[in-house]
């Protein structure tokens, strides 16, 4: 099946309607270097590139806004918050239940972890299955870091800035958390970056978009079983 925003209904009509992929995001700054859509930009792609691994999915346009509070101190940062997400997502959902047995969120922001968590518990309560796969590696740095910069330059490197870009605290999420929780980003790094991009390439960073397609892949596969062993929805 075709993308959803290039297909007429009958082209949808006429398709496979398993498995639809939602790509999920956030408009939040990502250091002086990077642009505002980053997490967006890296959803897309990997969602694009599962969509060529399992072309019988649906592939819907990517939402590229999402809970970014801990962002807030910096100017360009647009976030819809956690209740906006879930509701969004609970209703894209409900609706797509009418065509699609299941839906799979590729998720590229963390702060958006929540409002997922409790959209696929409301789901799974109304009895539509929805699946979430939360984009990242354990070697990968927090926020505009190396890991980021790296796909970035991967995926468009025009957009990228590294004559701007310059490292943040490099501790473990884990770690800064707590402050993050209290005073958002700009308490801990007045440039906005968590992590170092020191040593970005467009060569890492094809290598771990690689990593992620294949954790979506997984993770697609797992809804499809899933989707098949619940049988029609609707």
């Amino acid at each position: 099946m075709t993308r959803l925003p290039d297909a007429r209904w009958p082209d949808v009509a006429a398709g496979r309607r398993e498995v639809l992929i939602l790509p999920t995001g956030a408009l939040e700054q990502h250091g002086p270097h990077l642009p505002l859509d980053t997490d967006a930009a890296i959803a897309a792609a990997v969602a694009a590139r599962l969509h060529e691994r399992r072309p019988e999915a649906g592939l819907a346009p990517t939402l590229p806004f999402g809970a970014s509070g801990e962002h807030a101190g910096f100017p360009g940062t647009l976030s819809i918050g956690t209740e906006a997400l879930r509701l969004a997502v609970i209703e894209l959902v409900r609706h797509a239940a009418a065509d699609w047995s299941a839906v799979l969120v590729v998720n590229g922001h963390g702060g958006n972890a929540d409002a997922l968590r409790q959209a696929v518990a409301l789901c799974a309560a109304e009895g539509r299955l929805l699946r979430v796969v939360h984009l990242g590696t354990r070697s990968m740095d927090a926020h505009a870091g190396f890991a980021e910069t790296s796909m970035m330059l991967a995926l468009d490197p025009a957009r990228v800035r590294l004559d701007l870009a310059a490292a943040g605290p490099t501790a473990p999420i884990a770690e800064l958390l707590p402050e993050l929780a209290r005073g958002g980003v700009r308490a801990l790094s007045p440039n906005g970056v968590l992590g170092d991009p020191a040593g970005a390439s467009a060569g890492a960073g094809a290598a771990l978009l690689d990593e992620l397609v294949e954790q979506a892949s997984a993770a697609y596969d797992g809804c499809l079983a899933d989707a098949r062993s619940a049988g029609p929805s609707g």
